[in-house]
């Protein structure tokens, strides 16, 4: 139980088909501050009713499950209002189509099922933070990959009509991977005033968090992969 005042847990679900792998993340978090793991799943169909009936924070979601895999299941919990749980997606970083369809799909990030215990807290506490997991350099590089692949329908550039100049600048700046100090010091603001702006272009494009609005950025063209001047 929570103490009175403090900070309410992140609450986690663990998807993976692989009994042992599912059972090592949950002592991981479990053992972690902050973070509690509110259940397990074994397949996609599980997957969702899961969210439904225990309302996580984050998913960890593995890509392919017998069943329903981790792709459909994640389109079926990020349909709907921006209130859905952040998915990260558990990969062995072979950078096939599921990997990009899951990030169209409304994932938030990717995690290697071999990363180190103090990187799968990190990427939970970055996905409930909104963060998302766009820091390592293997999330710049499945987006940049990703971005090459044309969309079946490219979102129009006025989508981004809506947003103030220095919003743009700091959604071209995110594009390039760049973390909230980095944009602050850029552009000569604050980590608060970075922090509001992203704030503030995630609600103007009705985005659910920073790799969303990455994508969109490179889809519409703002942004061009490779090109360090766009």
């Amino acid at each position: 139980m929570t103490a009175p005042g403090a900070p309410v847990p992140i609450r986690v679900l663990v998807v993976d088909d692989q009994e042992l792998v599912r059972s090592g993340f949950c002592v991981i978090l479990d053992a972690a501050d902050g973070i509690t793991v509110v259940g397990e799943a074994a397949n996609g169909h599980a997957a969702v009713a899961a969210v439904a009936a225990r309302e996580p924070d984050v998913v960890l979601m593995d890509i392919r499950m017998p069943g329903m895999d981790g792709l459909e299941a994640t389109r079926l919990i990020t349909r709907g209002s921006p209130a859905t749980p952040r998915v990260v997606m558990l990969t062995t970083f072979d950078l096939d189509d599921y990997v990009y369809e899951a990030l169209r799909a409304g994932a938030s990030g990717f995690l290697l099922k071999d990363s180190p215990r103090h990187d799968l807290i990190a990427a939970v506490r970055a996905a409930a933070a909104g963060d998302a997991l766009l820091a390592p350099s293997v999330t710049r590089r499945l987006i940049e990959v990703f971005a090459r692949k044309p969309p079946e329908t490219a979102p129009s550039p006025s989508r981004l009509a809506s947003l103030t100049a220095r919003e743009r600048d700091v959604l071209l700046l995110l594009a390039r991977g760049r973390s909230n100090a980095e944009i602050a010091v850029a552009l000569f603001i604050s980590e608060a005033t970075v922090k509001s702006h992203v704030g503030n272009l995630l609600a103007k494009l009705g985005l659910r968090d920073r790799v969303q609005a990455v994508i969109l950025a490179y889809e519409t063209g703002m942004v061009i992969p490779g090109d360090p001047t766009s």
